[in-house]
């Protein structure tokens, strides 16, 4: 057996976490941008909520799409087109002169998220070498990360040059281009290798198929916390700092780069964790782990909403890797469908948070709406009625 197939491809996942930076820069770079746009063009929040939830309804309802086809013909250069769309948004972006524009912009943002994320999960499971926790949290690191990077750059380089400037962060864009077209060379010589081997043993479904869905719709729950909570903060955290503590744009950004930075790094624990004592302990960990520090943070000062903040990010960022692979899990041989679902999910509901919260915000004000989510990452109780998949797994030979 090759090598490639039962080591771990490094090269790969750092490649792959890399772009997933890069991708995921640009948009909470442009996130983080909302001040200036809502000045610049005279939007209220709900008009602010209304471009997040353009790109992420476009990412939600596309991605399960392209995982299910890709499930059935993977596409290995497919990487690099979904990256190919996020240059034309971001090019887009920097020129836009009418709201619609910056909402047409915002839509081929999410078409090329839609492409990129399943396909890039399906490639980061193949080289993963059977530590599947650990590469999806490598995965993931590089969206946090470069989440993290977008309020930094919009603060020092985009905010001091204008909105045209965006044309420049279209460089790392194409940079990305050219490294997902030698992923998909790597991951088409795979599938091609793969294809001359003898057909490995299946895995059946470890649970029943009422059980089965009973466990996806819990994990759409948590999802649904998580997301819905996570909106206030990628959305309007910077609106809040700005209203409840008179801080000015920069600062406010500088705050944001440090709740996303502790996001990056708490994404990286989950998955190898999960790995090691079970996925079941870390989701519910990382959800109803939060409740405490959410329902503390409308009612602190700045210093303490500032390390809150950090403390939430780093637990429920915790989540996403073992709520994916657990997922994948129950379904085997579906991870292209599997991982579009909640990818597209979560992107739905973090565009639906954002449109909602962003009209309730502007009804009864920013500081009720931190108030109210608080009380969302309660919803991780369900975990309890999550199975212990350990228990439950069983290979099954080809043929039975």
């Amino acid at each position: 057996m090759s090598s490639t197939h039962t080591k771990t491809a490094f090269g790969v996942l750092f490649s792959i976490s890399l772009c997933h930076l890069l991708n995921d820069m640009n948009q909470s770079m442009i996130t983080a941008l909302y001040p200036v746009l809502k000045t610049k063009f005279h939007l209220d929040f709900s008009q602010v909520g209304l471009i997040t939830l353009v790109y992420q309804i476009t990412a939600s309802l596309l991605q399960p799409v392209v995982g299910t086809f890709t499930d059935k013909r993977p596409t290995p250069y497919s990487l690099a087109m979904g990256m190919g769309f996020m240059l034309l948004g971001l090019l887009l972006w920097s020129t836009a002169a009418t709201y619609s524009a910056l909402l047409i912009a915002a839509a081929m943002i999410g078409m090329g998220s839609a492409v990129f994320h399943p396909e890039a999960a399906r490639v980061a499971r193949t080289a993963s070498g059977g530590r599947h926790g650990l590469a999806q949290s490598l995965f993931q690191v590089g969206g946090n990360a470069g989440t993290a990077s977008g309020p930094l750059l919009a603060a020092f380089f985009i905010v001091p040059r204008g909105q045209g400037s965006i044309a420049w962060i279209g460089l790392g864009a194409l940079a990305g281009i050219v490294i997902l077209w030698r992923v998909g060379v790597w991951y088409k010589a795979h599938l091609v290798e793969s294809a001359t081997r003898k057909a490995p043993a299946l895995v059946e479904a470890p649970l029943s198929p009422r059980m089965t869905r009973l466990s996806i719709a819990i994990l759409i729950a948590l999802i649904f916390s998580k997301y819905f909570y996570l909106a206030s903060l990628s959305s309007y955290y910077t609106f809040y700092l700005m209203t409840r503590f008179q801080v000015n744009v920069r600062e406010s950004q500088l705050y944001l780069f440090l709740f996303l930075g502790a996001t990056a790094f708490g994404t990286l624990i989950g998955g190898p964790v999960g790995d090691r004592i079970g996925r079941r302990y870390v989701i519910w960990g990382s959800i109803l782990g939060v409740l405490p520090f959410s329902l503390a943070l409308p009612y602190v000062n700045l210093f303490w909403t500032a390390v809150l903040t950090v403390v939430i990010g780093l637990i429920l960022s915790s989540a996403f890797s073992a709520i994916l692979v657990y997922a994948q899990e129950l379904v085997p041989g579906r991870v292209g469908m599997i991982s579009g679902l909640f990818f597209g999910f979560a992107f739905g509901m973090a565009g639906i948070g954002a449109a909602v919260l962003g009209h309730l915000a502007d009804y009864a004000g920013i500081v009720f709406v931190y108030r109210l989510c608080a009380f969302l990452p309660a919803i991780g109780l369900l975990t309890a009625f999550l199975p212990d998949l350990e228990k439950h797994r069983r290979p099954v030979p080809v043929g039975h």
